[in-house]
């Protein structure tokens, strides 16, 4: 049994890592840092018998074997220093931090004291994810050539009602924005999954953008391409966006994969996986396309073994983050060239 800790009580470790670390038979959700009294409260209510620190040092040393951080991405790297300096491994939230240099200090502050990094690219462990790299290895549908990505959404809507009864922009959107935007936030799960299904590092990118909302640099809709080392083409669509302001919002969750031999495609909408060939049509059962629970079950494997296998790395979250990152600020770049542009007259 490895006693977990979790540093960082907020949205995502109340509904993710937390029932996750809880359910997994061979882990124990010990420990719970957070600086806000507030918000560990509402985690160590949620969770009974979680002992709960507002300090750092008394949290890492109660004892624990393990720490998955899920604080926000600006402090990923003070937490990971705190955790090497007590050798604990962690599972790191992404993105692992907002820059690439504070990402390979993170790698290298874990390597010189011992510790496995990891990164929580959940969407990884998906049964739908996981089946899909399967029949990619198996070649069922032949050599996949393009690969299509879409994750549209509203990020749980532009505004929220505060108790006062007034309306105010959502402080977890600003949050999200201010880190980078929909393709920092969220296209990280699928640019890594793009190179984990088919095996191949991406060697180009292309980014184009569109601001629905003016007052953030990032942009909240975004269009990535990605050619891969083996000639595979990705498109990643990522948006916050989408039906934002909307009283009945919509989302829109999928994949294809186009192979020389067939396709596989994956709707959220009603979990339509299906795999289309010369011989016929496959429905597959079909899934969410997270899974924290699968996810934790790896890094329990890999806690007790040494064994990564499947879990993504410091050095995937590194890759995948700054394709990210740097495709988001190509896109502010060019949006500002443009905008420049137009403010000559088009000269």
């Amino acid at each position: 049994m490895k006693r977990i800790g979790i540093m960082g009580c907020g949205v995502v470790a109340g509904y993710g890592h937390g029932p996750a670390i809880r359910d997994t038979h061979d882990l124990e959700l010990a420990a719970a840092f957070d600086p806000s009294p507030a918000q560990l409260e509402k985690f160590t209510q949620q969770f009974p018998g979680v002992r709960g620190y507002t300090d750092a040092d008394e949290f890492l040393s109660s004892g624990l074997d393990a720490v998955s951080i899920t604080s926000p991405a600006p402090v990923h790297l003070d937490n990971l220093r705190a955790c090497a300096r007590h050798g604990l491994p962690v599972l790191c939230e992404k993105p692992l931090a907002m820059n690439d240099a504070d990402i390979a200090t993170m790698i290298a502050t874990a390597e010189d004291v011992g510790i496995p990094l990891a990164t929580a690219f959940c969407y990884r462990f998906s049964p739908v994810a996981m089946k899909i790299k399967e029949i990619v290895r198996s070649g069922a549908i032949g050599e996949v050539r393009a690969m299509r990505l879409l994750y549209l959404w509203d990020l749980h809507g532009k505004y929220e009602w505060r108790e006062d009864g007034q309306r105010v922009e959502s402080p977890r959107r600003i949050g999200r924005m201010i880190e980078g935007g929909p393709m920092v936030d969220c296209g990280v799960h699928q640019i890594d999954l793009a190179r984990w299904w088919i095996g191949s590092e991406i060697v180009r990118q292309q980014a184009s953008a569109a601001w629905v909302d003016q007052e953030y640099e990032a942009p909240d809709h975004v269009w990535l391409h990605l050619d891969h080392e083996n000639g595979c083409h990705s498109a990643v669509e990522m948006s916050f966006s989408y039906t934002h302001t909307a009283r009945e919002p919509i989302s829109h969750f999928s994949y294809h994969l186009i192979g020389t031999d067939g396709l596989i495609r994956y709707d959220r909408d009603g979990w339509h996986f299906e795999v289309r060939h010369g011989r016929g049509t496959d429905i597959l059962p079909g899934a969410s396309e997270k899974d924290f629970h699968g996810m934790y079950r790896e890094w329990s494997h890999a806690l007790h073994t040494g064994e990564m296998r499947d879990m993504p790395t410091g050095r995937d979250g590194l890759v995948v983050t700054r394709i990210a990152r740097t495709s988001t600020e190509q896109a502010i770049a060019d949006h500002r060239s443009l905008e420049a542009l137009l403010s000559r007259g088009g000269k």
